[in-house]
């Protein structure tokens, strides 16, 4: 696996973050204490069963959840009390996400939907299309750009979801199992262009998954269990 560089300052770093849910009368410990570090162009698997604590780690790097105890820091900003318009202000400039079911808008067309985040993101339409070409290009996609989602296959979709992204250029790429529902060499294809365009745009990935393809192609992989680090 590819060693990261230790001088270079972390994307984000967990330090001691502990965050515990209710479920009822029930109190279920999702996170105890977990520290991690995540360098600019690393893409880092978080493995472990269902309950291991790998979404809550997603939601609360993506702020879109808030920790109980502990210090999250993105870019070096402290984000563990920032209110919710600062939250969606930072995740909406500094964090892309990419999920098993794509999520892409299906009234839009490919080239709408890598637009979308530049749109609401205030980007003037002359650069907006500009970078929305470039990437579709980068994910060979630029010959669908006036298609439909629903008339793509499922790898091209995800590449979609991946130029979708990457187009706004965020320090941080959340993956929620991104190959779950994908072929192998369709998996193989999607994985290497994360690679290629993460460490391309300096790109941090923090992906959760259950698939063992996944793990050779990350620099580091993190084992979770009952919440805990292994």
């Amino acid at each position: 696996m590819m060693a990261t560089r230790p001088t270079a300052s972390p994307v984000l770093a967990l330090d001691g973050v502990r965050k515990t849910y209710r479920l009822g009368t029930h109190v279920v410990p999702a996170l105890q204490g977990v520290d991690l570090q995540l360098q600019p162009g690393e893409m880092l698997a978080l493995t472990g069963p269902s309950g291991s604590g790998k979404s809550t780690i997603l939601n609360l790097a993506g702020l879109i959840d808030s920790a109980d105890a502990g210090q999250i820091l993105l870019r070096g900003q402290d984000v563990t009390q920032l209110d919710t318009a600062s939250a969606t202000l930072l995740r909406r400039d500094a964090i892309g996400f990419v999920f098993q079911s794509f999520n892409l808008v299906p009234v839009m067309t490919v080239a709408e939907n890598v637009d979308y985040p530049l749109f609401l993101a205030g980007v003037p339409a002359a650069e907006r299309q500009q970078r929305v070409a470039a990437m579709l290009e980068a994910v060979g996609l630029h010959e669908h750009a006036q298609h439909r989602p629903d008339a793509l296959s499922g790898g091209q979709r995800q590449r979609v979801a991946i130029a979708r992204a990457l187009v706004k250029r965020p320090a941080l790429v959340i993956a929620d199992e991104p190959t779950a529902s994908l072929d192998s060499h369709t998996a193989d294809q999607v994985l290497d262009l994360m690679r290629e365009q993460g460490h391309g745009h300096g790109a941090a990935f923090l992906v959760a998954t259950h698939d063992a393809r996944l793990l050779g192609r990350c620099d580091r992989a993190i084992a979770l269990l009952d919440g805990k680090i292994q």
